[in-house]
């Protein structure tokens, strides 16, 4: 048997034998929380951590030789569906990815923080492009974003133009449907179409674009009729558009997703036709191509080159100078031969106008 050790006499716990570790692990707890907090711009969606060479502070020189690139404001709208930010992070790490060194950041017009007004104040002495997740020229690319900017005087910011219409954006509209079940074999056909499926907007802008973007998308399918529906604000909606299309005959109609990230809308949008609803464009490559095409678009303005975006100066407040260079920008020019391609969507990425 094993021998028991004598028994000690009974003391009273010593209430400061146990502090000690108590505050140790406190401190450690806050230095960690404080850790985090601070780097969670840092970390992927899978959860790795970003290496720190690529994520640059504003007012350093650019990794591709630009010395004192401004930052990248990429502006989202928002929303209440966790996975519209989940998507924004994941779209703005490919452009990271794409051009290392480049200070990314991402700001909300509404719903989702960071607001553009935090991430503005994170920039002061600083220069920045903002970069609108917008499909077209309505009302937050006219007024939101240029009163946002003259918010924060102590920023030198500029504008880019909206991503739509371009011919990248389409590739990522073709490469989701392909997703969706799209099969190459229907474009031509007599029953196959697509509703373009966008937010909506009482601005006779915004509809222009997203009609040019329904028509560059035709083209790419081959042909097939491509008719742009509305989730609110606007008609047709989309389930008008698929009874239309299944009156002409037209009964294998696919819904392509114009939206940048899940939402409410988007949602709406994909239960009229479930089975052949393609995702939202999101984290596609030809989508992190577009953002850096715009910003670098913004940014060959400043410096008197054709072909840029919409400065903002310190201190200005009215947009309206800017709507004329919106309508040139968001109308850009075709193709360039030769395009690179994207394995995973077996798609040609045409390089940016």
């Amino acid at each position: 048997m094993t021998e028991q050790a004598p028994e000690q006499p009974h003391q009273s716990p010593q209430p400061h034998q146990s502090p000690p570790m108590t505050d140790s692990t406190a401190q450690l707890l806050t230095r960690i929380t404080d850790r985090l907090g601070a780097q969670l711009s840092l970390v992927s969606r899978n959860g790795t951590r970003r290496p720190m060479h690529r994520t640059r502070q504003p007012g350093h020189p650019a990794e591709d030789g630009g010395a004192f690139a401004p930052s990248l404001v990429a502006v989202a709208h928002g929303s209440r569906d966790p996975e519209a930010l989940r998507t924004a992070l994941a779209l703005l790490d490919l452009v990271r990815d794409l051009r290392p060194g480049l200070d990314v950041r991402l700001g909300h017009i509404e719903l989702n923080r960071p607001l553009l007004p935090d991430t503005l104040d994170g920039l002061r002495g600083a220069d920045a492009v903002l970069v609108p997740l917008l499909l077209g020229r309505g009302h937050h690319v006219k007024r939101d974003l240029p009163a946002g900017a003259a918010a924060a005087p102590d920023v030198r910011t500029r504008i880019a133009a909206p991503l739509g219409p371009h011919p990248l954006l389409v590739e990522a509209l073709y490469g989701r449907l392909v997703e969706a079940g799209w099969d190459p074999a229907d474009e031509g056909g007599r029953r196959a179409a697509v509703v373009l499926a966008a937010a909506g907007s009482r601005d006779p802008d915004s509809a222009q674009d997203t009609r040019r973007t329904a028509r560059m998308l035709g083209e790419r399918l081959g042909g097939v009729p491509v008719i742009p529906a509305y989730a609110s604000a606007a008609t047709p909606t989309v389930p008008a558009a698929l009874r239309a299309l299944a009156a002409r005959g037209r009964h294998r109609a696919f819904v392509a997703s114009y939206f940048t990230a899940p939402g409410r809308f988007a949602s709406a949008c994909a239960d009229a036709v479930p089975h052949r609803a393609a995702a939202p464009l999101g984290a596609h490559p030809a989508m992190a191509r577009l953002v850096l095409h715009r910003y670098d678009q913004a940014r060959s303005a400043s410096e008197g080159a054709p072909g840029g975006g919409l400065p903002i100066m310190p201190g200005s407040r009215g947009p309206a100078p800017h709507l004329a260079a919106l309508s040139s920008l968001a109308m850009a020019p075709p193709l360039l031969p030769s395009p690179p391609c994207d394995a995973r969507h077996r798609t040609p990425l045409p390089d940016p106008a």
